[in-house]
């Protein structure tokens, strides 16, 4: 679904409100708000600064009402939570293929979504292999976008 990587903000909103309604959800103003600041952030971004943003619009908004939201978010597949960086990013395929990896980067929080289903198979099986199951469809993995690997100081094209 290459459509869905060009669409607008305002069209992956509607995406989003649609989806929450085909399945009985709302995505209240607090909510849609949420998402559209992960929305144009395209990286991971921090609860404070989600509350921070939040707060110019709503100037009394709470912490639980943003953890509110993103819990919601969640659930609903909208959003990712990024352990890795300990941060949330907006799912910018809601609407289309599913994805089972989030390749993450640990200094500027940029997020790509791949999918590799033979990959993620293989995962579990060798997790399967130690005895332990999978606790989420999704593995993160932690990285250095292209930008920030040359800031460092590191050729682009490095082999181990």
């Amino acid at each position: 679904m290459s459509a869905s990587r060009t669409s607008s903000i305002a069209e992956q909103l509607d995406t989003a409100e649609q989806l929450c309604l085909q399945r009985g959800k709302r995505l209240t103003p607090i909510r849609r708000k949420v998402l559209e600041i992960l929305l144009r952030q395209k990286r991971g971004v921090k609860a404070y600064e989600l509350l921070d943003e939040i707060r110019i619009v709503q100037p009394g908004a709470a912490p639980p009402t943003v953890y509110r939201a993103l819990d919601f978010l969640i659930e609903e597949g909208l959003i990712h939570r990024l352990d890795a960086v300990n941060a949330w990013s907006a799912c910018l395929d809601a609407g289309g293929e599913p994805h089972d990896l989030l390749v993450i980067c640990t200094q500027c929080g940029a997020v790509a979504e791949l999918s590799d289903p033979d990959l993620s198979r293989r995962l579990a099986k060798k997790v399967a292999g130690a005895g332990f199951v999978l606790a989420s469809h999704e593995t993160e993995v932690r990285a250095l976008c292209g930008k920030c690997h040359q800031q460092r100081g590191h050729p682009a094209a490095h082999s181990h």
